[in-house]
């Protein structure tokens, strides 16, 4: 590949993806509220009725915090960016940023397929951006410097591309099964599970 012009170090991009995910995480909590002035009984009705939302938000921390953690490791070792990996930072972080409409969408609209697929469709997104970004600084060793990648290449791919095909199927079993289909999404524990041992193996 031609040898892009360098743009700098990666410390602000690194410092703005930083507070771009804690901006983000802060917003899902946005929604989980109890209105003041409540009898007992409506009180308890309205400590159920923010379980949807605790679940949601649960999920979706899960989420950005492992892609957070995912994007500090590809970084890591990089020691100059250039426009490429600007760009597709930005893509990512503005996708990021997004997460807690369809999380909001989820907690309030759950029983519907569309609330799923929005959903899906963004963390994927999300995912498929991380994993072009890691491509990128594997196919241009001079933005490390000689450094050595911190995480097994391989590996990651797989973690990545792994979260990135479970919720594209989570489309197409949205439309068939409805919001069952998020169920689907537990299939990522045990190869998470599985790939964590390997890279420490």
């Amino acid at each position: 590949m031609r040898k892009p012009t360098p743009d700098g170090g990666p410390e602000r991009l690194v410092a703005l993806a930083d507070g771009v995910f804690a901006i983000a995480i802060t917003l899902l909590v946005l929604d989980i509220s109890v209105p003041r002035g409540l009898d007992p009984g409506e009180y308890r009705r309205a400590l159920r009725d923010t379980l949807p939302n605790l679940g949601a938000y649960a999920i979706s921390l899960a989420v950005l915090a492992g892609f957070w953690r995912d994007h500090r490791a590809i970084f890591r070792s990089v020691r100059q960016v250039d426009g490429d990996v600007i760009g597709l930072t930005v893509l990512g972080l503005g996708l990021a940023a997004l997460l807690p409409f369809p999380t909001a969408l989820v907690s309030e609209y759950g029983d519907e397929p569309a609330s799923v697929v929005i959903y899906s469709a963004a963390v994927a997104s999300l995912g498929a951006v991380h994993l072009a970004l890691a491509a990128l600084v594997v196919r241009r060793p001079w933005l490390r410097g000689g450094a050595a990648p911190v995480r097994d290449e391989a590996l990651y791919a797989v973690d990545l591309g792994a979260t990135v095909v479970v919720f594209l199927v989570t489309i197409p079993l949205a439309l068939l099964i409805g919001p069952a289909a998020m169920w689907w999404w537990l299939v990522l524990l045990p190869v998470k599970v599985w790939l964590g041992r390997k890279e420490t193996a």
